[in-house]
């Protein structure tokens, strides 16, 4: 599953992370097309426009189908076979592909026979951890590994404002995707849109959610998804595999409202600055009686703590292992203080003002 990705990057710093070799070997960069119509965003939903990259052969039929382009498409495949006039008529969801259905559902099936595959891209999607004991789920953010920079001026990502510089240099995610084109019944402008196709996830990110994205890593896969006039469909579906080659961390619940698009949607959650509450009066003197009146525990030894690393290690230990329930009927500290209170001899209570 994938309901929510980032892509933020700057229209050029996105066109040079393409960069890919044609047939011949030439280095290139792809080229845009409605380049106006990309809104760079922290926080993509189904619906919005998100930059698509595919086969130049798809647009001018002489052209090498080794050649890319980048075209903002919309996220929510509408099939080309749609007859309705206004596509939030469309009486499914198709914003995912599932890769064991690809070939028995028509809405895939056809574009699939077109060669209509594409890699949508991003800097990284979000998932959300439900927790078995309450209603809350804990949003992450997952993507690419990221190599270590040594540039002049580089930055560790210590802070909110160091992190959103190490994004100069940022591998987007690459995720395989179809899409299809949507001509309305009454005429007009052609509605290009896609769908990413989901697998089941990878072992470090099962305890998140089940399915992810089907991720094309590297340059290889990346070409033969996209030539489909050199890769027929069979051989391409062969790529859409699960990939263990990601990362994630968890991020503030901002990024739970799809209309946020801050920085902070995708800022490591150790590093978001929290507000502390304010206590009411009742809580202030619920804290302090858990100072003065807690049973004492006994002390244990704290490990040493070991120096905090310059970059955080934004990995699976960020992971939150749903806690098991607890025991029903076990007395918490305040029921058993209210207990013992209320079987003490009335002579020993304090009078009550």
């Amino acid at each position: 599953m994938c309901g929510r990705t980032s892509c933020h990057l700057p229209r050029d710093v996105l066109t040079r992370a393409c960069a890919y070799h044609d047939r011949q070997g030439h280095r290139r960069l792809p080229e845009w097309r409605d380049p106006d119509k990309y809104c760079p965003s922290y926080n993509k939903s189904p619906q919005s426009s998100s930059p698509v990259l595919l086969s130049r052969l798809h647009f001018e039929k002489d052209a090498d189908s080794s050649e890319r382009v980048i075209a903002p498409m919309r996220w929510g495949l509408v099939p080309c076979w749609f007859k309705e006039a206004d596509i939030s008529k469309l009486p499914f969801n198709i914003t995912n592909c599932r890769s064991d259905t690809i070939m028995e559902k028509r809405s895939f099936k056809v574009p699939l026979g077109k060669g209509r595959r594409c890699v949508v891209l991003a800097d990284g999607f979000y998932e959300w951890q439900r927790s078995q004991v309450t209603s809350q789920s804990q949003p992450y953010f997952i993507y690419f590994p990221q190599a270590k920079t040594d540039k002049p001026g580089g930055h560790a990502a210590d802070s909110p404002e160091c992190w959103a510089k190490v994004w100069d240099s940022w591998r987007p995610l690459t995720m395989a995707g179809i899409f299809d084109c949507w001509e309305p019944p009454e005429g007009g402008e052609l509605l290009y849109s896609y769908s990413i196709i989901t697998v089941d996830s990878c072992r470090s990110l099962t305890d998140i959610h089940p399915r992810m994205p089907a991720i094309l890593d590297g340059e290889e896969a990346i070409s033969k998804w996209l030539d489909f006039g050199e890769v027929p469909a069979q051989e391409a579906l062969r790529l859409i595999q699960p990939t263990d080659n990601i990362t994630f961390h968890p991020v503030s619940s901002v990024v739970n409202n799809a209309r946020n698009n801050t920085p902070e949607c995708l800022t490591p959650l150790s590093l978001v600055v929290k507000k502390e509450p304010k206590a009411s009066g009742s809580s202030q003197m619920m804290m302090q009686w858990l100072a003065t009146k807690s049973p004492k525990k006994e002390a244990t030894k704290s490990p040493k703590k070991e120096d905090k690393p310059a970059v955080p290690q934004w990995t699976s230990q960020f992971l939150q292992k749903s806690p098991l329930p607890t025991k029903r009927g076990a007395p918490g500290l305040l029921e058993r203080w209210l207990k013992r209170e209320s079987e003490e001899p009335a002579a020993k209570r304090p009078p009550c003002e």
